[in-house]
């Protein structure tokens, strides 16, 4: 699973937070970067809330005094929060409160790879939050697609006003 992490994280931030400031490309990132642990087989510290926390107060201290830095890079622990969510990473109890109920991880295999054909049903989600972000956002344009490219934001004047709903 992949395409559904992409897709629905950028989505989520979007309706929760509509700030045209914050790059997608690192909420993408993050929501993606535990996926990596697949590679290991098994679920490590990257589907933790403690390494969410860590990378969040990371940013905020590397970032004090710099208020549009920090806006950018914001992005990355949000989008490693929300793939804790958008995984059920949290209905995991010793995965997740790692290590609050002891120093193993407590499954073998990465959430991920746990969902069976609801992992295809996400997928196919995924790939639906992502054309509604092309289509939303007017990513076929190429001066709003380079924007997105160069800086992770979406174009502001379709941030703004009653038009800029889901």
């Amino acid at each position: 699973m992949l395409v559904w992490f992409l897709g629905a994280s950028v989505v989520a931030v979007w309706v929760v937070f509509r700030s045209p400031a914050l790059d997608n490309r690192l909420v993408a990132v993050g929501a993606v970067l535990p996926v990596l642990e697949a590679l290991t087989g098994r679920p490590r510290v990257l589907h933790t809330l403690l390494a969410s926390i860590v990378v969040l107060v990371a940013v905020m201290l590397a970032t004090r005094r710099r208020r549009l830095l920090r806006r950018r890079w914001l992005g990355l622990p949000i989008g490693l929060f929300l793939h804790l969510v958008l995984d059920g990473t949290w209905s995991r109890k010793q995965l997740f409160w790692w290590p609050l109920f002891g120093a193993g991880f407590g499954h073998r295999q990465v959430p991920e790879l746990t969902h069976g054909a609801l992992g295809w049903l996400l997928e196919l989600a995924g790939i639906a939050c992502l054309v509604w972000v092309v289509e939303r956002f007017r990513l076929r344009e190429p001066a709003r697609r380079s924007l997105f490219l160069r800086t992770g934001q979406f174009s502001r004047d379709l941030a703004r006003g009653p038009e800029a709903g889901c």
